[in-house]
């Protein structure tokens, strides 16, 4: 097949360089935005009357029959045309003649194809924002339900203090809120045009980029055009971001992972998100949260991908940016699933009340209300962590609980302790006398729900 390149060459390419460099195998996804580029593009050129006002009109219109046909199923990609952009075009010259040809005056594939990754992203972008809003109301939908429920907050996955199982799930709110504001500074960045670039320097032609601008909803036009037709920061970003995003559903995935076993018995999966064993007939597998953490992995890799392929290219466009697109699509696919099996799952996950308070009980888990009882009373901090110290080793050597000791036990370690101690060192007392901003009290949860839904 003749390129639509191909002047200055004498021969015909290889096969197996057609099959090593075309793109269109992936890179078809961009075809809309592929389209709606052009059309913008050519309504500019008549406009500005480069090409006739004619001629633009016919271009459009033979652009759209495209879109019909692509929507329809009708059009064939062919890897002989390499990718998304020669399809459409050897298509609209094919169906036009010599004014198809016309489509791409005044700009290269270079920043043609800068254009299509950034009209895509940007909506991307926006449906992974939406998602992660979405996922984002489903933890207040659970603190809500679950402000009752005590269980015990860890450090180095040693039960630590009791705290809310409501503020527990509001950590992961607060940490998608940071993936939300994350990936709306990133789509500030994508958000601008790097058509009219041309192939790096521009072009003599009288175009105006700020009227395709408007067109196509970009508030900002790049101001270089080397930078423009060889920037993919913007991708960098975006996988970034999605790594960051990635290591938050990973960590929830492995804390319910460990709460559905049964040496935890924290919370029970749903069955419809779950599976059988193959073997043992009475295993429950977690499979969607150990697949939303081996994801992880994936856009990891992503990243060092995209990374790897930038970091030594010289200005400006280099093909090996052709690379670019299989680790954004693999990241953009790979979120938005992970995204939307755990806004479907979690809220159907049963959170085992009677099991987590039992395990909130044992532990010693309100030692540090007892030194801060006594940090009350006037003795200094250290003191205060070492006769506490001191109380719980005695209860261990003697196997008994805090609330297991009588007065007069408390008081072989401070003439400071009074009666008024077994309020303070209950599960309960302990929980919502944690009324310092943003702590586990009740009091300080419910403001926050009321504050996030207002």
């Amino acid at each position: 097949m003749k390129k639509l390149w191909g002047g200055r060459f004498s021969a015909q390419t290889e096969k197996t360089v057609e099959g090593f460099t075309e793109s269109i195998s992936f890179d078809s996804r961009l075809w809309k935005y592929d389209i709606a580029g052009s059309t913008a593009h050519v309504t500019m050129l008549g406009r500005q009357k480069i090409i006739s006002k004619q001629e633009a009109a016919l271009i459009i219109k033979g652009l759209n029959e495209i879109r019909a046909e692509i929507e329809s199923g009708k059009f064939k990609f062919s890897q002989a045309l390499e990718d998304v952009h020669m399809n459409i075009e050897s298509a609209l010259i094919k169906k036009l003649g010599p004014v198809g040809g016309k489509i791409h005056t005044a700009r290269s594939r270079n920043d043609q194809v800068a254009l299509d990754i950034r009209l895509y992203l940007r909506d991307q972008i926006s449906e992974a924002i939406q998602l992660i809003k979405k996922l984002r109301k489903v933890f207040v939908s659970l603190a809500e339900k679950n402000i009752d429920t005590i269980m015990p907050g860890y450090t180095h996955l040693q039960r630590a203090q009791p705290v809310l199982l409501s503020h527990h799930l509001l950590a992961y709110f607060e940490m998608l809120g940071r993936d939300v504001a994350r990936f709306e500074d990133c789509l500030g960045r994508v958000n601008v045009l790097p058509l009219g670039s041309a192939a790096l320097a521009g072009t003599t032609l009288p175009i105006d980029r700020h009227y395709v601008a408007k067109l196509l909803k970009f508030p900002a036009v790049s101001e270089n055009s080397i930078d423009a037709v060889s920037d993919r920061d913007f991708v960098a970003e975006f996988i970034a971001s999605s790594s960051i995003l990635m290591i938050h559903l990973s960590r929830l995935s492995e804390e319910f992972i460990l709460w559905n076993s049964e040496e935890f018995k924290f919370i029970d999966l749903p069955d419809a998100f779950t599976t059988g064993s193959s073997i043992m007939p009475q295993k429950k597998n977690p499979d969607v949260l150990e697949l939303t953490r081996g994801k992880t992995g994936r856009v990891y890799g992503n990243l060092m991908s995209i990374l790897t392929i930038m970091k030594s290219l010289p200005l400006a466009y280099n093909r090996d940016m052709q690379e670019d697109k299989e680790p954004l699509f693999d990241t953009v696919d790979t979120v938005k699933a992970c995204l939307g099996v755990l806004i479907e799952m979690l809220p159907l996950v049963r959170f085992n009340r009677k099991v987590m308070e039992k395990a909130t009980a044992a532990g010693f888990l309100t030692a540090t209300d007892l030194a801060e009882y006594l940090v009350k009373k006037g003795v200094p901090f250290r003191d205060a962590h070492s006769i506490t110290g001191r109380v719980v080793k005695y209860c261990i050597d003697n196997n008994k609980k805090l609330t297991d000791m009588d007065l007069d036990e408390l008081k072989q370690f401070s003439d400071l302790i009074g009666k008024d101690i077994f309020h303070y060192i209950s599960v309960e007392v302990s929980v919502d006398g944690k009324k310092s901003y943003g702590g586990t009290s009740r009091e300080k949860v419910l403001v926050r729900i009321r504050k996030i839904k207002s």
